[in-house]
């Protein structure tokens, strides 16, 4: 036998000292009301029956607290086996992390956006598995499916924008490889949530979008940036920013034309984020009407509660105390002179 809460244990040592004192009050009362009145008189002047037991109280009030010190102690005995299911869906987050999403029109940077939009998703997703895939030129893996998501948190600390080896923005390669990494089978839980400033300079979008239609994959995807715009920093150089051919300073902008046309076509939703304050509940609420799959399931032996047994004798014990009451109401006959 074992006990859930063992260290309410300790209040077993009240009903010794609360038994005590009350055999203590009802044997001093007994003696107070034998020294005012005769011992002949007793019978006729008490209200009810003879005076209560002292060691009949002490022990009822020990049985009662000591009851329910092991009711909320809980006691477990006995082995049951159940079989725990951990359902939820497979979630794979693409971020572009191109050049122009260190612009600072959403204030720090889309990129700091986008990487605060990903840890609140997966946070409000429990028991579903997730994934990161970076976005540039190409697409690479960063973390495959997970219940960690601290693995995310980790890993998006790391990004930085245009740190691939081939810089741009190609939507595909990275569409391409999230859609790898769902394993077969599982058609009705998958979803990708792609957070972009819209701007594609790639081919092959429309064949990767088939793909996705015909596995089954939902893209809800999130437009971080604004209409007007703001200049793309230069890495290379701190302060400044890049310029075209003829010298003028480019300006990035959200394009929303290519997010909405992969969420449309998969049956996902377009989220526009142009400010810090983005709220990513529309998304989250989708995922998590989704059908879950079983991701794992585990035999679990747990020890039965068996609390209502201590419990019990406390309420009898309880009930039993009462009904030892000194005030009883006589027979006729006995109230007769």
């Amino acid at each position: 036998m074992t006990f859930a809460e063992p260290h309410l244990l300790l209040l077993l040592a009240i009903a010794p000292v609360a038994a005590l004192f009350a055999a203590w009050i009802t044997t001093r009362r007994n003696r107070a009301e034998r020294a005012w009145v005769a011992r002949g008189l007793a019978g006729r002047l008490r209200i009810g029956g003879p005076p209560r037991s002292p060691w009949a109280i002490g022990l009822l009030l020990t049985l009662a607290l000591t009851g329910a010190a092991l009711a909320l102690a809980r006691p477990r005995w006995g082995e049951s086996t159940e079989t725990v299911e951990r359902r939820g869906v497979d979630v794979v987050f693409v971020v572009d992390t191109s050049a122009s999403m260190a612009a600072g029109d959403v204030a720090p940077s889309r990129l700091w956006l986008a990487q605060s939009l990903v840890r609140r998703i997966a946070q409000t997703l429990p028991g579903s598995r997730v994934a990161l895939v970076q976005a540039e030129g190409v697409g690479v893996v960063m973390a495959p499916l997970t219940v960690d998501t601290a693995v995310l948190d980790l890993l998006l600390d790391a990004v930085e924008p245009g740190s691939l080896p081939l810089p741009g923005t190609r939507l595909a390669p990275a569409l391409e490889r999230a859609l790898a990494l769902f394993p077969e089978g599982g058609e009705k839980h998958r979803a990708i949530v792609l957070l972009s400033d819209g701007e594609d300079h790639g081919e092959g979008l429309d064949r990767v979008i088939e793909r996705l239609r015909e596995g089954g994959v939902v893209v809800h995807a999130v437009g971080v940036g604004t209409a007007h715009g703001a200049p793309v920093p230069d890495a290379a150089r701190p302060g400044d920013f890049k310029r075209d051919e003829s010298g003028q300073v480019v300006v990035s902008r959200l394009h929303p034309e290519t997010l909405r046309q992969v969420a449309e076509a998969t049956g996902g939703f377009y989220l526009e984020a142009a400010r810090s304050s983005a709220d990513p509940a529309p998304i989250v609420g989708r995922i998590a009407r989704m059908e879950g799959r079983s991701l794992e399931s585990a035999s679990v032996n747990t020890l039965e509660e068996r609390f209502q047994w201590p419990l019990a004798l406390a309420a009898i014990a309880a009930l039993l105390l009462l009904a030892l009451s000194p005030y009883r109401r006589r027979a006729a006959a006995e109230a007769e002179p």
